[in-house]
């Protein structure tokens, strides 16, 4: 399973059922946290290829994540996808500046998910 780790961070338990089907039916190992600080020693331990990761949770907002992600060396390689429920063009904007590699709106249609996924792996 080397390289086919993803880290699901969402503290909605429907949004994680239906990212780790999906994803665990294609062959990939998924990994899951529910709020901001866990996802970040669950990327510390792990050290995922992607990671999707929602804007708004609890302890630790996504772009805090994110921030607090591309600060440390050692997890540069990490490709992360925000998921929000919020569509605005700012929001968007904000995270790819913070350094997102992509960013979809939920509610997402699995092959949209799927290929990103194929895209940021190659």
């Amino acid at each position: 399973m080397e390289g086919r780790t993803i880290l699901l961070v969402d503290d909605d338990p429907h949004v994680i059922r239906s990212l780790t089907f999906m994803l665990n039916k294609e062959g990939y190992e998924t990994v899951v946290a529910t709020d901001g600080e866990d996802a970040m020693e669950k990327l510390r331990q792990l050290k995922p290829r992607v990671m999707f990761l929602d804007v708004m949770m609890p302890k630790k907002n996504g772009y805090e994540v994110v921030r607090e992600l591309r600060s440390d060396p050692d997890l540069g390689d990490v490709h992360v996808v925000l998921l929000t429920a919020k569509g605005q063009e700012a929001d968007r904007e904000k995270g790819l500046s913070l350094g997102a590699d992509e960013f979809v709106t939920k509610p997402f249609s699995p092959r949209s998910i799927l290929d990103k996924v194929r895209a940021l792996l190659g």
